[in-house]
């Protein structure tokens, strides 16, 4: 079992997680249990992923964790694309966040690549 709190993927993500409860903040009450609960269960799913692929024994299955995880970031990137559109959130943050998350899509991506080799 690697120790997953080292990666820096896993620490980009777990930082991605924790904003997206600041983004939330100034939401709409009625997005209560709609987009806010869709934007946090992605946002958690990315680190948590990664920390449950680590204890896998094989690379493969470390891999599937991490495209799991992956997927997850490009379902938060929509959802906050969205919340933009609708005027829910801060600009500045959202713009932090997105340009966090393409940074955790392109080390994600390249630790999959990694682990195929």
């Amino acid at each position: 079992m690697k120790n997953f709190k080292e990666l820096k993927v896993w620490q980009l993500g777990f930082e991605i997680a924790t904003s997206s409860y600041e983004l939330i903040k100034s939401f709409p009450k009625e997005e209560k249990y709609l987009l806010v609960s869709q934007i946090t269960r992605a946002a958690y799913s990315i680190p948590s992923n990664i920390a449950e692929g680590s204890s896998r024994k094989s690379e493969r299955e470390y891999a599937h964790f991490l495209e799991i995880a992956l997927g997850s970031t490009f379902e938060l990137e929509t959802h906050i694309l969205l919340t933009q559109s609708l005027g829910f959130s801060d600009i500045s943050l959202t713009k932090s966040m997105l340009c966090k998350i393409d940074q955790e899509q392109k080390m994600l991506i390249a630790f999959i690549k990694k682990m195929a080799r």
